[in-house]
């Protein structure tokens, strides 16, 4: 009962942020937003290791100095012995327990980590908006039928959210065979509560507004004020969310690959698979694990600072 109510009144005090009478013209509201973020250190710093995640994920696999799925010197290290090749000139990170070249690999594993974070984040956004569009929009005009039907949606979701994120994204896993698409879809659906919830609530108070009792009165049908005039102006909080859940999905992604429910393909290079292999070594090579995990902390930390920049941003009670 704790986690869930943690999770939940983080998610409802983010559905909060709609209150704010500048919500209801979405444009000022933003607008003001961006101008308190651009004096922000936090989003700064966020912004700017979030483009050079996107650069290096974008470009790292084009300038990666040699291939990164090649044992080009194989003949060099002697993983039983202890005996691996670090830091020089010919390979800056050195290379791993194969003779393959770890700066190369990192740079080509950085796009399957932003790749299997994002495809996550948007299974979650998509799936559980649609989720809390349905809920929010019966809760808000479907009359006593409708919050019904909410009630079940909610009830569903909390039972979701009651559970850690982790353990039921590494059964869904696990129920789904290994695979790339399987973390995919197992930490999409970890989010999908999240998102749904977060939907619902924004549009509950949005249902409220002044300018929704007008439609009604004159006479536009439950459909179209929902979609043109609930919703729009409902999205501010799930964008910030969206901007969480990355940093959240590449983690999550990492703990499963790192539990070998990713990519089948241990050759092929990502960031979690990476530090798996590397914890047979640690107390020969600690540097092998430590590469892709700095890449893992800092990304996440990245879009943890612009999401959390963003929500004080937007946030009234936040505002100095």
């Amino acid at each position: 009962m704790t986690i869930l109510t943690n999770k939940a009144d983080k998610i409802d005090r983010l559905a909060e942020l709609t209150q704010s009478s500048e919500a209801v013209t979405g444009t000022s509201l933003w607008r003001e937003a961006f101008r308190r973020m651009r004096s922000s250190k936090m989003a700064i710093i966020g912004a700017v290791i979030i483009g050079a995640f996107v650069l290096i994920a974008v470009v790292g696999p084009m300038v990666a100095p040699h291939g990164a799925t090649a044992q080009n010197w194989r003949s060099e290290v002697f993983p039983n012995q202890g005996k691996f090749v670090g830091m020089r000139g010919e390979n800056w990170f050195g290379l791993d327990h194969l003779g393959r070249d770890m700066f190369s690999r990192w740079l080509v594993g950085a796009r399957q980590t932003l790749l299997v974070g994002v495809v996550s984040m948007l299974i979650g956004l998509i799936v559980g908006a649609l989720v809390g569009v349905l809920s929010g929009a019966a809760a808000t005009l479907g009359g006593k039928a409708g919050q019904r039907v909410d009630t079940v949606i909610m009830r569903f979701t909390d039972i979701m959210l009651s559970l850690p994120s982790l353990l039921l994204a590494v059964s869904i896993a696990a129920v789904l065979g290994q695979s790339l698409t399987t973390v995919m879809i197992a930490v999409g659906v970890v989010q999908i509560p999240i998102f749904a919830r977060l939907l619902r609530g924004s549009m509950l108070v949005q249902g409220g507004a002044d300018y929704v009792l007008a439609a009604k009165s004159v006479g536009i049908r439950r459909k179209r004020i929902v979609l043109t005039q609930i919703l729009p102006n409902s999205l501010s909080p799930v964008i910030v969310q969206a901007t969480l859940s990355l940093a959240t999905a590449i983690i999550e992604a990492a703990a499963l690959s790192y539990l070998g429910l990713g990519n089948p393909d241990p050759a092929v290079p990502e960031w979690g698979v990476m530090l798996s292999q590397a914890q047979r070594f640690f107390d020969n090579e600690p540097m092998m694990a430590a590469y892709p995990a700095i890449g893992i902390i800092i990304t996440a930390l990245g879009f943890t600072l612009l999401g959390e920049a963003m929500r004080e941003a937007l946030d009234p009670k936040l505002r100095g």
